[in-house]
């Protein structure tokens, strides 16, 4: 696997590719999953969205900027799985998790956020974090993660 840019603020990310509008690519049976990025960062998202769509075969089918919008956009775009950072204005990623939880049970929710280590063991899955992926730990975990989301 290629080396995976980290959240650096001296680091621009590379120009994002084009969003999917829904349609797969047609490539024998593999179906084009979709991922939602939720944090209050431009940067970090656009860091989060190159990652995704340059080490996996997901694309990225929205961003949102904070819980409240998170929920739009995921009832609208009917992801396969939500990034989502803990700390945002209006509505944090735990409480965005829980409703989406309730409206989308079976799409896995992953909490990347700087507080990763501090949270594991503390947020249980019923308040609807599927995964707990430190941001110090670079983008690498969180691409492995989706991947073993996605698999299925």
């Amino acid at each position: 696997m290629a080396s995976i840019p980290q959240l650096a603020d001296d680091q621009a990310p590379g120009p994002p590719r084009p969003v999917m509008d829904g349609a797969a690519e047609p490539h024998e049976s593999l179906q084009i999953r979709t991922v939602l990025i939720v944090d209050d960062s431009h940067f970090e998202r656009s860091v989060i969205r190159s990652a995704v769509q340059a080490h996996t075969r997901f694309r990225v089918c929205g961003e949102a900027s904070d819980g409240a919008e998170a929920i739009k956009k995921a009832m609208e775009l009917q992801p396969d799985l939500v990034i989502m950072d803990l700390s945002m204005p209006q509505m944090n990623g735990v409480e965005a998790a829980m409703v989406l939880r309730k409206t989308m049970p079976k799409v896995p929710i992953v909490l990347f956020t700087l507080y990763g280590e501090q949270l594991r063991g503390a947020i249980s899955p019923s308040l609807g974090v599927t995964h707990i992926v430190s941001k110090t730990e670079g983008l690498t975990p969180l691409v492995e993660c989706l991947e073993r989301l996605l698999a299925a």
